[in-house]
């Protein structure tokens, strides 16, 4: 089971600081603290400190031996050297010196005289300073002289004497360390040093509780990658400065930030130009930490994988007539039937080579799957029927085809019928720029038909053949990362996912991420319900085991630890939430307020009904509630009920989808409901019509008109102290109310426009004055009132706008 950075660092007794440095220097990067290591890493680490502490220690004992060495060297040359006599000062007795002296001779005892301390001052000086050459040794003492008192303090001197010396030694010692006489350590000694003493602080109790690790500022005109909606404390460990730089900067910018907001596309590319930084954004979150093991392997192994084909062209040419017909012969050529059939997808075998084919639901799928970018095809296979020619959403098709930069193939199909014209739908094909073989292009082309089986088998030596021409090939050393094709919700099975795999190998019991969820693979079947136990590049399967249901063209990768799965996900999740409340769906709540802040111009609506004359009538009532302001924009319009395909182009077109007398399915509803789609069923026709002419008049500014009131001579001024200037009127024509706008003319020329502040009849205040009344006005903020002026009073109404 793997351990986390700090746990490792416990162990070890060092800081996380420095096993990050660690990790760093042999070339493995972690985010935090909290970051998981693999078993490998933990064992490479242990290894590598193991021989650095035996390494530290060896170096210690060496260290230790040296210096026994020298101390005991010192030791031997101090006891080769004579010994010192040293003579102590004491207070109440002298320690005699003895000198050969004539010696009476007598019958009592006779006793050594002591020499007088003045003859002998070098012997009581408190230092002892070394003589420059030893000293001669004290003259022999005849033991007959010597009493047993004398003997005892002899030998109480000799002790006190080796006493000092070692005294002395230990003095000099620390002398000479405190004078920094010893020997000096070596560079490789000194960083041993320092790093024993970082361990020993390090395994202290008291430890710090944050340090600042030293962040790498990234260089001015340098390119990062991130990712959209990256928050502010994550921009800045990415730029390598302080959160606290970039609130100020956004502050200066007239922008209010928090450190744990997360920020747009376009503040991300204003703050990065402000730090003079080139911003690139990934496509989804994490990609940098799923595609680093792929770009540190150079030698990758590839390998040659079947072609993906995906059929499109119009409505009922025959796309899944064919597919059912290359099928069924399969099947019958094989025996074995040895074809993956799924849900949305088929793999077979022609001619011991095998061929994926994508079954789309519709161009609107494939473009879904495209703009998240996921070019899942390597061959698009058009199919035109002979009878019909051309149609609309057959110049989608080939639109799509080219915009997604594949190669394709052309199948015209139902030769077999009476009205069939090949020559016409060639001509028609390349009226859209579609050059087909032998007619001045390199476009490969067969003729075949879906209920004869004629030009089946050539249509599919065509796709091998183009397979061949491209060496579609996949590496399989790497981790496993495919494709979503559909997925749905199993009340008994959970998540159900179709996956077609691109590259590396995916086995069961992996853990993925997919999109915004992740899991553990606990199965892996085919269309027999068949276990799977690994699949390849090209090879598709129904995965269980996700947490929950990924979008349709969502990449699945392979992670080693489900931790990172867990980590990569819910930060997708957020990003996508976020995108979310940005781009909200347009419904006709909000359109207002849309077209309010000019993010539209206009209307988009998806028209199904039951009838097709009930669509042109919609349609044509719709068209003529057009205005200048705001342009009515049918962009799709079919007889039938409304399903996924419309739920999918009302969301890639931010439509909203009118349905007369249809219903939708419950798919549709539910993706509609995902993608925060408005539907809106109407039964009356009329009905549907006022709802759009409603939203719409709602959406126009209204109209301002001006009603005049009244107007008043003004025949005297009065000035009235703490009031100001009031103006006694007489009402010529109309009324003047106190709520009023006035113009105020001098000589026919407007000298002010303001409000009426006072208006008065005699003493007592009114709300109007009709015409032949006399009355006081006081104007607002004015007071340059004469005689002769004339007062004018209008009020301003605002009046709906109607379509």
């Amino acid at each position: 089971m793997s351990i986390r950075v700090h746990e490792m660092a416990k162990e070890l007794k060092i800081s996380t600081g420095a096993l990050k440095k660690h990790l760093s220097d042999m070339g493995i990067i972690v985010k935090s603290h909290m970051s998981p290591l693999s078993d490998e890493i933990v064992q490479k680490i242990r290894e590598k400190f193991n021989l650095t502490k035996a390494a530290v220690k060896q170096r210690e004992i060496d260290r230790k031996d040296y210096h026994n060495k020298i101390e005991s060297e010192r030791k031997k040359s101090e006891e080769a050297k004579p010994p010192k006599v040293i003579v102590l000062k004491r207070k109440k007795k002298e320690v005699p010196v003895f000198e050969e002296k004539e010696i009476k001779k007598s019958e009592k005892k006779t006793v050594a005289k002591p020499v007088h301390k003045k003859n002998h001052p070098e012997s009581y000086s408190k230092k002892t300073v070394k003589p420059a050459s030893p000293p001669p040794p004290p003259p022999p003492i005849p033991s007959k002289i010597l009493t047993s008192k004398d003997k005892e303090k002899a030998a109480k001197k000799k002790d006190f004497e080796e006493k000092n010396k070692h005294l002395k030694a230990k003095l000099k010692q620390f002398k000479k360390s405190k004078r920094k006489k010893a020997i000096a350590p070596t560079a490789e000694e000194e960083a041993i040093i320092s790093k024993n003493i970082k361990r020993t602080l390090a395994a202290t109790k008291k430890k710090k509780k944050y340090k600042k690790e030293e962040k790498q500022q990234v260089r001015a005109d340098e390119k990062i990658v991130i990712s959209e909606f990256t928050s502010v404390s994550e921009l800045a460990k990415i730029i390598g400065i302080s959160a606290t730089e970039i609130i100020s900067k956004f502050f200066s910018l007239g922008q209010m930030v928090t450190i744990n907001q997360r920020l747009d596309k376009d503040s991300l590319e204003m703050i990065c130009a402000e730090f003079n930084l080139d911003v690139e954004f990934q496509d989804e979150y994490g990609g940098e930490i799923l595609t680093k093991k792929v770009e540190k392997n150079q030698d990758l192994e590839m390998q040659s994988r079947a072609p993906v084909v995906t059929i499109m062209g119009h409505v009922d040419h025959g796309k899944t007539a064919i597919l059912d017909y290359i099928r069924s012969a399969n099947v019958v050529e094989s025996e074995s039937g040895r074809i993956t059939q799924h849900i949305g997808a088929y793999q077979i075998i022609h001619n011991d080579f095998k061929i994926t084919f994508l079954d789309t639901p519709g161009h609107e799928a494939f473009t879904a799957m495209r703009a998240r970018g996921a070019n899942a095809t390597d061959i698009v296979v058009i199919v035109v029927a002979a009878n019909e020619s051309v149609k609309k959403q057959t110049i989608e098709a080939i639109d799509h085809a080219k915009a997604a930069g594949v190669p394709i193939i052309v199948a015209i199909n139902k030769i077999d019928l009476k009205d069939a014209n090949v020559d016409r739908t060639i001509a028609d094909l390349m009226k859209q720029n579609l050059m087909l073989e032998g007619y001045g292009g390199d476009v490969l082309w067969t003729k075949c038909s879906a209920v004869t089986g004629e030009g089946i088998d050539d249509l599919l030596e065509q796709i091998l053949l183009a397979a061949e021409m491209y060496e579609f090939k996949a590496p399989i050393n790497v981790n496993g990362k495919g494709i979503v094709i559909e997925s749905k919700k199993d009340s008994h099975m959970g998540t159900i996912a179709t996956i077609m795999l691109q590259e590396g190998k995916l086995h069961k019991g992996d853990n993925v991420v997919c999109g915004a969820t992740y899991g553990h693979i606990r199965k892996m079947v085919d269309e027999n319900n068949k276990e799977l136990k690994e699949i390849g590049p090209s090879d598709i399967a129904q995965v269980f085991g996700l947490n929950g249901v990924p979008k349709a063209g969502d990449i699945i990768n392979q992670v080693k630890d489900e931790k990172i799965a867990r980590q990569i996900s819910s930060e997708r999740k957020l990003i996508r939430k976020e995108r979310e409340k940005i781009h909200e769906k347009t419904n006709l709540d909000n359109l207002f307020q849309k077209i309010k802040e000019h993010e539209m111009s206009e209307l988009r609506i998806i028209v199904k009904a039951d009838t097709d004359g009930s669509v042109e009538a919609l349609c044509d009532s719709f068209q003529k509630l057009s205005t200048e302001e705001v342009m009515l924009n049918i962009i799709h319009r079919a007889v039938g009920g409304i399903n996924e395909a419309d739920v999918h182009l009302a969301s890639a077109s931010d439509a909203i989808i009118v349905g007369f007398h249809v219903r939708a399915n419950s798919t549709a509803k539910k993706l509609a409901e995902d993608e925060k789609i408005q539907i809106t069923i109407y039964h009356v026709i009329y009905d549907a019509i006022e709802d759009i002419q409603r939203a719409m008049e709602g959406m126009l500014s209204p109209e301002l008109k001006e009603i005049f009131l009244g107007n008043a001579l003004v025949k005297q001024i009065f000035k009235i102290k703490k009031v100001g200037t009031i103006a006694g009127c007489f009402i010529e024509k109309g009324v003047i109310t106190k709520d009023a706008k006035i113009r105020l003319f001098r000589n026919n020329i407007m000298i002010h426009e303001g409000k009426i502040i006072s208006l008065k009849h005699f003493s007592e205040e009114v709300n109007e004055v009709r015409a032949g009344s006399e009355c006081g006005i006081g104007i607002e903020h004015y007071n340059d009132l004469k005689e002769g002026d004339v007062i004018e009073a209008f009020k301003v109404e605002e009046i709906s706008r109607k379509l």
